[in-house]
Parts: structure tokens; C-alpha cells; sequence
């Protein structure tokens, strides 16, 4: 029975979400399965791959042969290179040790690549963030500045209308202290 470590898709319309599986070749495409190695989310950024490493090295050692895409996702994880690396301890090459500590640093190299993208994306993101909210102030500023003038016109009429206001009653008032003032000279007289 030829194996196939592939992809099987799950996931609604336009957001796909796929298994990496090692299958029957002549299975179907979301058909039967031999077991189920991980999991890959091309959704985000970067893409969420979880993999059994083990198992799929397991896998690849059995002769299982993995699809163009699976082999670019087992080797993105290092599946690839560890079964690289255990193909030398069967010639002699390299001991389990030795295996083990490669493929520990190269693990690590790895994620901090990775951290370096999820970094450089969150950096874009926030200065994408700081360059909106100046535009938004400049716009801001700009109606702001449209509408001074206006405002200072609404000023300047109402200090028009209140000098004015200001200027008639000046004379009632006027008029109304003058008419105390006479009767109280009219009784001074009397």
C-alpha cells in the first residue's frame, strides 16, 4: 500500500484549514486516513503549523512520500532535516546525541526567525497605527481651522448685536435715572 503524507482540507468556504495526514494514495482527498500528524493554518501571519515530529519522521522512514506541499511544511518544521540527520546514525555517521543537538539549535534558529517576523509584522502594524491617527489629527486640524473664521464672523456678530443691544438701552436707562433725579429736585423745590 503506497503511502502519501498529505494535506486533507477542513475549515468553511475561504478560510481553509487543513490535517496533515499520512494516507492510502488511493484514498480520497478528505477520505480515510492512517493517523493524523498536525495540523496547518494558513490563515494568520505567519501561518500556524503543528506537527508531530516523531511520528512523521516515523513515516518518512517507512517510505511514506510526502506531497510537493507537505514536503515544503515538514520541512519548514525540520522534519526533513532530522530524518536526514537519523539516516546518518544508521550509516554510523553521527550519534544520537550529537542528532539531537543539531536539530535542538536548528529548532531554535528557527523560532527566532520567527519571532523576528511576528516582531517586524507587529512594528508595521503599529506604526501603520501611529500615521493613521497623525492623518486623523491633520484632518483635525484642518476643519478646525476651515471653521475659525466662521466662528470668528458668529463672534464678531454677536459682539455687534451686543454693543448694539448695549447702545439702546443706554438711553432708557438714561431716561429712567433722569426721572428720579427730576422728582427729587421737583420736592427739593416744593
Amino acid at each position: 500500500m503506497p503511502v502519501r503524507i498529505r494535506l486533507q482540507r477542513h475549515g468553511k468556504k475561504g478560510k481553509p484549514f487543513y490535517w496533515v495526514v499520512a494516507a492510502d494514495s488511493r484514498s480520497k482527498r478528505d477520505g480515510k486516513f492512517l493517523e493524523k500528524l498536525g495540523t496547518y493554518n494558513p490563515n494568520t501571519n505567519p501561518a500556524s503549523i503543528d506537527l508531530d515530529v516523531d511520528s512523521s519522521v516515523k513515516w518518512l522512514q517507512n517510505g511514506a512520500q510526502p506531497t510537493d506541499t507537505a514536503r515544503a511544511i515538514l520541512s519548514y518544521k525540520g522534519v526533513l532535516l532530522k530524518h536526514h540527520l537519523l539516516g546518518g546514525v544508521a550509516k554510523g555517521a553521527l550519534t544520537e546525541e550529537q542528532v539531537e543537538e543539531k536539530f535542538n539549535a536548528w529548532l531554535e534558529e528557527k523560532a527566532n526567525a520567527i519571532q523576528a517576523k511576528k516582531d517586524g509584522l507587529s512594528k508595521a502594524e503599529a506604526e501603520a497605527r501611529a500615521k493613521a491617527l497623525e492623518a486623523e489629527k491633520e484632518a483635525n486640524e484642518k476643519r478646525i481651522a476651515a471653521a475659525a473664521p466662521v466662528e470668528e464672523e458668529v463672534a464678531e456678530e454677536a459682539a455687534e448685536e451686543a454693543v448694539e443691544a448695549a447702545a439702546e438701552e443706554a438711553p432708557a436707562e438714561e431716561t429712567a435715572a433722569e426721572a428720579p433725579a427730576a422728582e427729587e429736585a421737583s420736592k427739593e423745590e416744593e
